[in-house]
């Protein structure tokens, strides 16, 4: 009989990275989407119906999912739900932590055999570090979080460790890309024009990860058998500069760019502007106020030594391997 696992956000970027990966390593998913998601990525994996089921979650609801999650007999949950998109501090924590915690503590309400919890966080939840820091950032380091967002992962984080009989593991991705991302594919249709923008002139210190290394920690992670709680930051192990991304793009590409620098005040202005304009909209714009302090942070390199030892975590994509791989399947879908 299969293991059976419970992905949350299933038919988001990483979630449908995840979904891959379990099938391929032969397990029963099933997989949480709102009556309204997009399941055409997650159809093009022709799963067989048994293999992949989908299933419809009321977050809000503990005793609900106590139920769902009761009917499922699930072994393993990988929570992958949330928003990073968001009007205010209440709105991020209601989806990522106060949801959070309303499966957890379903999850052990349940009868179920739950070997691992594995809840996909952010590096956001800890904050940048400064640019002259002389270590990267640990999952030791004091949370400082600089954006709703970051904070309400971390108090999700928070919640979740007070969650009595809960085998959880925590995953810290940093900036994530890969086939089928779309915040930082904003970026690389700008580079095809041929703009290559920056904010401010300030020096910066960047770190990445390729979709298929992060799922491979995470299902790494789904593995562990420690009783303990654990936290894994996670990237490639590389550090770049503020110009990398774009360097390997026109190394790939073949493209020239023009390379300008934004005023800080100018980009800040048209911020504040933007969210005024989208206040009253159900949508929020892509260059908000939040997403200028992660933007402009000077320093998210990580250290994954943690990772390395505890989850034998090996990254395969460094930037020029994992974009060129990206920029492959935009083309090949006719995104770029």
């Amino acid at each position: 009989m299969k293991e059976k696992l419970f992905i949350t956000g299933a038919s988001g970027f990483i979630g449908y990275h995840l979904v891959a990966a379990a099938l391929e390593a032969g397990m029963e998913v099933h997989a949480a989407v709102r009556p309204s998601s997009d399941l055409s990525f997650l159809k093009k994996l022709n799963a067989d119906p048994r293999d992949l089921v989908y299933v419809n979650a009321d977050f809000t609801s503990k005793d609900k999912l106590t139920t769902l999650l009761g009917d499922g007999g699930y072994s393993y949950i990988i929570h992958a739900a949330g928003v990073t998109k968001a009007k205010t501090a209440a709105a991020y924590n209601l989806v990522n932590a106060d949801y959070s915690l309303n499966l957890a503590q379903a999850a052990v309400s349940a009868d179920i055999p739950l070997k691992r919890f594995v809840f996909l966080s952010s590096l956001a939840a800890l904050g940048p570090a400064a640019y002259n820091a002389a270590q990267p950032i640990t999952e030791e380091t004091l949370p400082v979080p600089v954006t709703d967002y970051g904070r309400s992962k971390l108090l999700a984080e928070q919640y979740l460790k007070t969650v009595n009989g809960l085998p959880l593991s925590i995953i810290r991705p940093t900036a994530v890309y890969g086939p089928g991302e779309k915040d930082l594919f904003v970026l690389f249709k700008t580079l095809s024009k041929g703009l290559d923008a920056y904010i401010g002139k300030g020096p910066q210190r960047l770190s990445f990860v390729y979709v298929t290394d992060l799922v491979t920690a995470t299902m790494a992670a789904l593995r562990e058998t420690e009783k303990e709680i654990t936290v894994y930051n996670i990237s490639d192990g590389q550090a770049y500069d503020r110009y990398a991304l774009a360097d390997q793009f026109r190394a790939i590409s073949g493209k020239n760019v023009f390379r300008a620098h934004l005023p800080l005040l100018l980009v800040e202005t048209i911020a504040r502007f933007l969210d005024l304009v989208y206040a009253n909209s159900s949508t929020t714009p892509v260059l908000n106020q939040e997403k200028l302090k992660e933007l402009t942070a000077p320093n998210w390199i990580c250290s994954i030594d943690a990772a390395r030892r505890r989850l034998h975590y090996q990254p395969q994509y460094n930037l020029h391997r994992g974009l060129a791989e990206t920029l492959t399947w935009y083309k090949e879908n006719k995104w770029l």
